[in-house]
């Protein structure tokens, strides 16, 4: 396995396929399922983000539902929107996308999304499901690392994973994920002494710090897999792929690798969100 390129394309491309044909045992049900994205303001990453995500929906036969809100919406209204989406029977998950304007409550936003549509798994109650290993809608990227695992059947139990960062919605579950898999996790962040000596304890790196190239190619040990989850300006990941490609046994590009899966994970969430509705 010396050198394997872990094309996310491919990965999510079969998350595709099989969501596929359980939309259309859903449509013919009646159901299709639906997915709410709220946009709040006018940031034009965060538009390209939307409609990346609503377009990939409409390919797979699920329902895109777009709300663009203007910046000047109050925490109130937006709490508003989403209470009413939660009363919606039509919509199955819904997307609150990040970030918010500042003057904006955002974990308040976030916190008002129903458990049962939280399908970006950004509730607090969502991930405290994740990492007591019943949630079933974990956050997008971390799902998406799991699913790139499991697709190119890397082992996990056993193994000393490494995870370079600790937000709440990558870092943290994704460790609790792993953990969950019975890997033995040791989460880094800003603050770590000795980072380098400790990333070259892992056999399964992480890279999750939103710093571009930060992952040194002599940090990583001989044989490793590196998931690159990091996604900066210019199309740059967290890791130094060159030099990282050097030592590791099977690594993630930036593009084209945890990217595209993370959006067919949301995809997935939203199905087992329709599925789940119509079996209650």
């Amino acid at each position: 396995m010396e050198n394997l390129i872990l094309d996310g394309r491919v990965v999510a491309g079969n998350v595709k396929d099989r969501l596929k044909e359980r939309v259309a045992t859903l449509v013919n049900k009646g159901v299709t399922p639906c997915l709410a994205t709220i946009l709040v303001g006018d940031d034009p990453s965060s538009e390209t983000y939307v409609r990346m995500k609503g377009n990939a929906c409409e390919k797979i036969g699920i329902k895109s539902m777009r709300i663009h809100l203007p910046k000047e919406t109050t925490t109130e209204e937006l709490l508003e929107k989403i209470n009413e989406l939660n009363a919606d029977e039509t919509v199955h998950g819904i997307l609150l996308q990040h970030p918010v304007p500042s003057h904006i409550d955002e974990r308040k936003a976030f916190e008002a999304i129903d458990i049962h549509k939280d399908v970006d798994g950004v509730t607090s109650l969502g991930y405290g499901q994740t990492a007591f290993g019943f949630g079933k809608y974990p956050s997008c990227t971390p799902a998406a690392i799991m699913e790139i695992l499991d697709y190119y059947n890397i082992p996990v139990e056993g193994k000393h994973a490494v995870v370079i960062g600790r937000s709440p919605i990558l870092g943290k579950p994704v460790s609790a994920l792993l953990l969950n898999k019975n890997a033995t996790v040791t989460t880094c962040h800003s603050r770590t002494t000795n980072l380098a000596d400790v990333v070259k304890l892992g056999d399964i790196v992480v890279a999750a710090v939103g710093k571009p190239k930060f992952i040194q190619g002599n940090w990583i040990k001989k044989g490793a897999v590196v998931l690159d989850a990091g996604y900066n300006k210019g199309n740059i990941g967290d890791v130094d792929y060159d030099a990282c490609l050097e030592n590791a046994s099977a690594i993630t590009p930036v593009p084209g690798g945890v990217g595209p899966v993370t959006i067919s994970m949301l995809l997935k969430h939203t199905v087992d969100a329709a599925e789940e509705m119509i079996n209650k």
